[in-house]
Parts: C-alpha cells; structure tokens; sequence
C-alpha cells in the first residue's frame, strides 16, 4: 500500500538546521510531485515547498524562501527537506504529500528554541 514516512524532525537552537526526510513506498515515486507542509498548534496546514516529479522545478513559501530547500532522489524513492537559519516560527509539525496518488506521511516534529 502507499506509504510515506517522515523522519529528521527535532529540537534546534534559533539559527540551526535540520535535514528532514520522506521515505515513499507502494506507488511511482518518480511520477509524481511531491510537496511538503507544515502545521503549528492551533494553526492551518501550509504549504511550505513543492517539487515537480522530476526535481526539475522546485517552489518555496515566502516565509521559508532563502532558507529552505525541498529535492527528491528518485532512485531512493525520497524527498528531502534541508532547512538551514530556523526560527522559533517554524516549529511546527512537518508533512510530506504525494500529489498522485494522493496521500501524506505521518508527520514529523520539529521545534525551534529562542
């Protein structure tokens, strides 16, 4: 069945960076964009980054352009996520989702100190 695992989420001090990971199994990885999102407590899903499936094209939110970077290895069925300068602002859960078919990971933590 299709399955998306996240991991690489953490504690950070501010200015810190983390790689996160997505391990995708039980469909085409290559054929398909992938995204990353993110939801803080007592906040709506966003959209932090977005790749097309052959990582030729990439888009990042406002808030994490210059700092974050989503690419994929296709021969390693997975999607990387390397946030560099974090903030107290990103902490935040963080979610990989596959655009076909669609579906999401179980999210992985990721917590910024001040």
């Amino acid at each position: 069945q299709v399955q998306l695992v996240e991991s690489g989420g953490g504690l950070v001090p501010a200015g810190g960076s983390l790689t996160l990971s997505c391990t995708a199994s039980g469909f085409t990885f290559s054929s398909t964009p992938m995204s990353w999102y993110r939801q803080a407590p007592g906040q709506a899903r966003e959209k932090v980054a977005f790749i097309t499936s052959t990582g030729a094209a990439t888009v990042h939110a406002d808030a994490v352009q210059g700092r974050f970077t989503i690419s994929r290895d296709n021969f390693r069925n997975t999607l990387y996520l390397r946030m560099n300068s974090l903030k107290p602002e990103d902490t935040a859960v963080y979610y990989c989702r596959a655009h076909s078919p669609e579906s999401w990971g179980q999210g992985t933590q990721v917590t910024v100190s001040s």
